[in-house]
């Protein structure tokens, strides 16, 4: 009889949610994604590239062109530049790359700290290297770390520390007073840091992202992962990378070959271009998106929906104390077939969710008919 290796996965929320949205004509809020087109520069430099050949296997680490275009934007945006032979690999997504990064360093019996709501990806990439998860609630509230929590937490078995700012699915973000607090924390031991960083150019309040590339400190002990899909707009290609130091690297490159060995070819080539020739892009999509949040959340005041902050990251957590005494998962469900506007229930993203807890997520990136078609429905809660 088969016996499971992912004995508490299912389908994920995010797939459930949008089938239920699709059976009910809901308006979809739920799936992270956007639904407006990416740069027309993008689009014309994949066309071209698709029309001029480049349609057979890339290289494994992926094209030179884009790995040299990501070490200059990674100095021009974090002030460092890394080696783009040794330290850069495009990947199938960003969770190709936490999956991979997890199987290079992760073995049986390792702990890998992971920090609670987690996006839904990291326990299973643990469990299936034989690992185990030890989770770490942050604020419910506030989302940030309690690094004494984090530090007793740590053990002789763990392996790994697992970070994501800005954190989906709340937006909160690390300061550098954290990021100073982890590297003292870290010092003196053997702990891989991961650092999921997809949302990084989505930061708002003038405020800066505090990539681990910018602390030598930490980048040496570092898999860093961005994701192409969130910044341009197109998370249907599944490009991503990973900049990691040359140990690092090369065994998380022993896993990436025979897990999809490489990515996406044209893409490759119009990310190269769209870097390089539009680097306006994403360092104003923050001010992009800081728009749409303010004026989603506006619109939310007008709703017994009580919206909380939102430092980064293109998601709104709601409140939904006021509307309904229903479950997470039940009201998320209510709400997309009695009243068509599809959430995210938070509890999915914790191993012990907080008891008593009433907030469901919301996507705002998307164009704002989709956002007032929501909106008049919520209004009628």
């Amino acid at each position: 009889m088969l016996q499971t290796k992912l004995p508490k996965v299912g389908t994920t929320i995010f797939a459930v949610m949008s089938q239920l949205a699709s059976e009910h004509g809901a308006v979809n809020l739920g799936q992270g994604f956007p639904d407006f087109a990416p740069p027309s520069r993008l689009l014309d430099a994949v066309e071209r590239a698709l029309r001029s050949g480049h349609n057979q296997y890339a290289p494994m680490t992926g094209i030179p062109a884009l790995r040299q275009a990501i070490a200059a934007k990674t100095e021009r945006v974090y002030g460092h530049r890394p080696d783009a032979d040794a330290e850069i690999t495009v990947t199938s997504g960003a969770t190709e790359a936490i999956f991979d990064a997890v199987h290079a360093v992760v073995r049986a019996g390792d702990e890998v700290v992971v920090l609670d709501p987690a996006y839904d990806c990291y326990d299973p990439a643990i469990e299936l290297a034989g690992g185990r998860a030890v989770h770490v609630p942050l604020d419910p509230r506030t989302f940030a770390p309690d690094w004494e929590r984090v530090r007793q937490a740590i053990g002789p078995r763990t392996r790994m520390l697992m970070i994501n700012s800005p954190h989906n699915p709340s937006g909160a973000m690390l300061t550098a007073a954290d990021m100073a607090t982890l590297a003292a924390l870290l010092r003196d031991t053997d702990i891989v840091l991961l650092s999921d960083e997809v949302y990084e150019h989505i930061v708002f309040d003038g405020a800066r992202h505090e990539s681990v590339l910018r602390y030598p400190e930490l980048r040496e002990r570092a898999y860093v992962v961005s994701s192409f899909g969130k910044t341009y707009h197109c998370t249907g290609w599944k490009i991503g990378y990973c900049v990691a130091p040359p140990a690092l690297s090369a065994e998380f490159r022993k896993v990436h070959q025979y897990n999809v060995f490489c990515t996406f070819n044209p893409a490759q080539h119009a990310f190269a271009e769209m870097i390089e020739a539009e680097p306006e892009h994403y360092e104003q999509l923050g001010a992009f998106y800081e728009e749409k949040r303010d004026r989603f959340r506006e619109q939310l005041l007008q709703t017994r929906l009580e919206p909380l902050p939102v430092p980064g990251g293109y998601f709104q957590l709601v409140d939904y104390s006021a509307v309904s005494d229903l479950d997470d998962n039940a009201f998320c469900r209510w709400l997309t077939i009695e009243h068509g506007v599809c959430a995210i229930p938070l509890s999915p993203f914790y191993d012990a969710p907080p008891p008593g807890q009433r907030l469901a997520r919301l996507c705002f990136a998307k164009n704002p008919e989709t956002l007032d078609a929501a909106i008049s429905r919520l209004q009628k809660l």
